[in-house]
């Protein structure tokens, strides 16, 4: 358990995939109610420490938990898609295969990994650009990440307004993926990028330098979230849904 906590995994998480991973085995039922009162009830130490910092919110006491995302002016870009232009099947998630994506600004916005993803799965894509989160840096780099993704999981990719995908035709071409911009400072309209962004927050809090951090450290985050269970998923992780779905299209 304190593993799993130490990973990012919520106490909810923890308890319902124990479900998931041991169904007959009644001496593996945990509530989440019972982790929290296990992890504050800790004395004071390098462990109890450590699990507090392994929660989503992490606090020294349980508190109401508040949610904030930043927000940044973006410019216009020409030859624009809106959202209300997208196919239906991906505002209910239907059909798999439609993308959200963003950067995550670091250190005075001077650095920044993208965030690509997959709207049904949850499933996440990291791109590392350090320091280059110009249009063409931004492309080639998306190009490269959607590259082995099957063609019938590369539907769609919804993005804000930042000048960053302003060779989004280009893009589209490269990669068969057809993007649509949501609306001005309507981050809603991405809302599983942007849960997906406060997820990444835990690894890489808003002052981290991304140009000092590896390509490494990048794909080891993108596997922890990746591996981690989610209730919109009935604490299936991302992994093993999309891993579904492409062992079903192939």
């Amino acid at each position: 358990m304190e593993g799993k906590v130490k990973q990012g995994w919520s106490p909810k998480a923890i308890g319902e995939r124990l479900i998931i991973d041991y169904p007959q085995d009644m001496s593996m039922r945990i509530s989440h109610e019972a982790i929290y009162q296990y992890i504050y009830a800790l004395p004071r130490g390098a462990l109890k420490q450590t699990l507090i910092e392994g929660l989503r919110q992490e606090h020294k006491y349980r508190r109401a938990q508040k949610t904030g995302q930043h927000e940044e002016t973006r410019g216009k870009i020409s030859g624009m898609l809106s959202i209300e232009e997208r196919p239906a099947e991906v505002e209910d998630r239907s059909v798999p295969g439609h993308w959200e994506g963003d950067l995550i600004l670091g250190k005075y916005k001077r650095s920044a990994p993208g965030t690509l993803v997959e709207r049904t799965t949850r499933y996440t894509i990291f791109s590392a650009l350090g320091e280059k989160k110009d249009a063409e840096s931004v492309r080639i780099a998306y190009t490269e990440a959607f590259k082995n993704v099957p063609e019938a999981l590369k539907r769609s990719l919804t993005y804000d307004q930042g000048k960053e995908m302003s060779q989004h035709e280009k893009f589209t071409i490269d990669s068969g993926i057809q993007v649509y911009f949501a609306h001005s400072s309507s981050p809603w309209e991405r809302g599983t990028n942007e849960n997906t962004n406060g997820l990444v927050r835990q690894y890489f809090p808003k002052e981290t330098d991304f140009s000092q951090i590896t390509d490494e450290r990048i794909k080891e985050v993108q596997d922890l979230l990746n591996d981690r269970p989610r209730a919109v998923l009935n604490y299936y992780k991302p992994d093993e849904v999309f891993n579904n779905l492409v062992a079903l299209k192939l």
